[in-house]
């Protein structure tokens, strides 16, 4: 019987690549998508591209930082959702006319599921459907789960192939950080560093129960799982359904009329409500988030007594949560996040 693989395909560059293909004169040069494409207003980058990245432009940074870093001749983009959305259905229409199970991860990636005995091959048959039918390039990582598909994806990338499986986890990822591994972000990583734990291998060794006291008793394990390579198997078609909505607001100018800051977390949590209502799954807690001057950004969240998605109950939530934040500090960026009851659950 063939072999169970699964892949991971992700669009190279997916926004800036769609930019592009709108206005091929733009290949080579440096671009930056974000905002309204402004890089005097406050606004973050969405994607930019590889000539971009180059200069140590990267997602989420402010325009602002990412203009200075860049020369005369970058180009910025505003966002056009609805470009990046019609780009992204062609390429999964096609993913689902090959031979895989393919399960959805967002705009620009998905996994496959595919028995065979020559991964690699299919992996090229994939590149060059994708390729045909959008014109646009890919990068898959091969493995023998999810999660080492999803960081082979990062070898092999741009427009590349690279398989990383039990065989060769230790060679390749051993003496990596340990932020190499999916999941673990800034925050666990210096957590990790202050037990001197900075590799893959180290957090491999590191005891568990000592894990577990720092990150909890299911983190902790979790981590020490993850650095083995251990990961979900099985790909699922099923379709992808969000656990929450959020809206955000960036103003122009830093804003200190904490009445105006409470209306417009009203407003936004108006708005969610609307989004969640669109899936008849009502919420079960709201969050907010807050950046302040210049750049710090905080959240704070409740659960709700009891889930719903009448807007007016969900927006006397939210702006119960701006009591908690700090009145002396200007704001900005506002966001609201509704979590809505799981998928399934919902009555």
């Amino acid at each position: 019987m063939p072999t169970p693989w699964v892949l991971h395909v992700d669009l190279d560059q997916f926004v800036a690549a769609v930019e592009i293909l709108r206005r091929p004169e733009l290949a080579g040069l440096p671009v930056v998508v974000g905002g309204h494409g402004d890089p005097t207003e406050r606004g973050v980058v969405s994607t930019a591209s590889y000539e971009a990245r180059e200069y140590g432009v990267g997602s989420g940074m402010p325009l602002r930082v990412a203009a200075r870093k860049l020369p005369g001749a970058a180009v910025f983009l505003p966002v056009d959702a609805p470009a990046y959305t019609a780009a992204s259905n062609a390429v999964m229409d096609t993913l689902r006319d090959t031979v895989a199970v393919v399960e959805v991860l967002g705009w620009d990636e998905a996994f496959l599921g595919i028995d065979t005995d020559d991964p690699e091959s299919a992996a090229q048959s994939v590149q060059a459907a994708v390729l045909d039918a959008t014109a646009l390039h890919c990068s898959i990582g091969i493995g023998d789960n999810k999660l080492r598909a999803k960081i082979a994806t990062g070898f092999g990338k741009p427009r590349g192939i690279f398989r990383l499986t039990a065989n060769n986890w230790w060679q390749v990822m051993g003496e990596r950080p340990a932020d190499a591994l999916w999941g673990i972000g800034g925050k666990t990583a210096k957590k990790l560093a202050a037990l001197d734990i900075h590799t893959v291998v180290e957090l491999a060794s590191a005891p568990i129960d000592m894990l577990a006291a720092t990150f909890g008793p299911k983190t902790g394990p979790w981590l020490h799982h993850l650095a083995y390579g251990h990961g979900a198997r099985t790909v699922s078609a099923e379709p992808y359904r969000a656990r929450s909505h959020s809206r955000e607001i960036t103003f122009q100018q830093d804003v200190a009329d904490w009445g105006r800051l409470a209306a417009e977390v009203r407003d936004l949590a108006t708005r969610v409500a609307a989004d969640i209502a669109a899936e008849h799954r009502p919420a079960i807690r709201v969050a907010l988030k807050v950046r302040y001057a210049p750049f710090d950004t905080h959240t704070t969240s409740a659960s709700l007594t009891e889930p719903t998605s009448d807007p007016c109950e969900l927006a006397d939530a939210a702006a119960t949560l701006v009591d908690r934040l700090d009145h002396d500090r200007k704001v900005r960026l506002i966001g609201v996040r509704l979590e809505m009851v799981p998928s399934g659950d919902a009555t």
